[in-house]
């Protein structure tokens, strides 16, 4: 009786570990994660510069295997991807920093004036509904506001003018983040080699999941960045148009709103239509105009580009999306939201090709 007993509790301890665990690939498979999540999250500040080389070289390796598949030489397929990369990183550092530096600087010194701007449109207020409204409560919002603006304002000022050592790091980044980069495309199947010897040989459980990774994460990233261009083009190309100010600031906002969510786009609809307003005023027909065109956009993006772009990637539920970015930004900041998507596509990634009991794979695998 007491055998039996015992043995009923082993079964119930074992049974979930088998459903997790089912067989030593899978046990391999987990202890790789684990140890991979533990050196990331330990030493991102210290190789933040390594993880984003890994990706960008991995999104430019998509370009390098078109390439390849069109009879090219991967080195002469590396020199060539490289060198577009060289070039866009150029026009990036050379044109459009600068442009979007100053444009920044100049709304946040004109923001005194957007204030006095703003008082004359929320005075009415206490006039248009006096009960909810009062002179007094209008004027201590108004005072809190723009404090908090004046402030704001004068803390990126001063970071901006005083953060010598950060603009020595980032001259470093920007010479060994492209190094590091033609390297990893260079020698892929070096390195790939080197870092195989340390993976256990029971490893086909890994060589599937990472294959399912690869093609989800491959189509993932590169339709982001896909995304990202195409929404700065088409932004600054209609607000240069329309003569709207600081029009390249906010393209570059339009696109770096699609890293993140439905939460980006609702952030970038405040800067938008609010220097519209400042500039045009409400009543005018620019005003107008520009709404049409901004939501015609933001309407294409979610219609047209998401749907073609990202029509072969693993599709993430909106409440996966918010929770990813929640908890990768809070362990990583701004880079935990940046990655967020694409680690939340390799969790489900993961997951999908994850061995369960009854999968018919499961025999061949531990059998192999």
């Amino acid at each position: 009786m007491a055998t039996q007993t015992r043995f009923v509790n082993l079964r119930f301890f074992s049974d979930p570990i088998r459903h997790f665990l089912p067989n030593s690939q899978a046990i391999a498979l987990a202890i790789i994660l684990i140890v991979s999540f533990v050196l990331i999250y330990s030493l991102s500040n210290l190789l933040m510069p390594v993880f984003a080389s890994i990706v960008l070289a991995y999104l430019l390796e998509g370009l390098i295997s078109k390439l390849e598949e069109r009879r090219l030489p991967r080195l002469a397929a590396v020199y060539l991807v490289f060198s577009v990369f060289m070039a866009c990183l150029g026009f990036l550092l050379i044109y459009l920093l600068p442009l979007v530096s100053q444009q920044a600087i100049e709304l946040i010194q004109h923001i005194p004036d957007i204030i006095k701007s703003a008082q004359k449109g929320i005075m009415r207020l206490p006039e248009l509904y006096p009960k909810l409204f009062t002179v007094d409560k209008i004027n201590r919002l108004i005072g809190v506001v723009q404090t908090e603006l004046l402030n704001y304002a004068q803390n990126v000022l001063s970071f901006s003018a005083a953060s010598v050592v950060g603009i020595v790091s980032a001259l470093v980044y920007l010479f060994l983040v492209p190094m590091m980069i033609f390297f990893l495309l260079k020698d892929k199947d070096l390195l790939i080699a080197w870092f195989v010897q340390f993976m256990p040989r029971d490893r086909h459980l890994t060589v599937r999941v990472w294959q399912e990774v690869d093609i989800q994460l491959g189509n993932y990233v590169r339709g982001k960045f896909a995304e990202i261009f195409i929404l700065w083009f088409v932004s600054y190309a209609t607000f240069a148009t329309m003569g709207l100010n600081y029009a390249m600031l906010l393209a570059v906002l339009m696109g770096i709103q699609a890293i993140i969510p439905y939460i980006g786009a609702t952030l970038v609809t405040f800067p938008v239509l609010g220097v519209a307003y400042f500039q045009w005023g409400l009543g005018g027909d620019e005003f107008m105009y520009l709404v049409i065109a901004y939501t015609i956009i933001q309407a294409l993006d979610g219609v047209i580009l998401v749907p073609v772009l990202f029509s072969e990637a693993v599709n993430l539920h909106a409440i996966a999306i918010i929770v990813a970015i929640l908890f990768f930004g809070g362990l990583w900041g701004f880079w935990g939201v940046f990655f967020a998507i694409p680690l939340a596509t390799v969790v489900k990634a993961v997951l999908t090709a994850w061995p369960r009991i009854g999968d018919e794979n499961l025999n061949a695998l531990a059998e192999s």
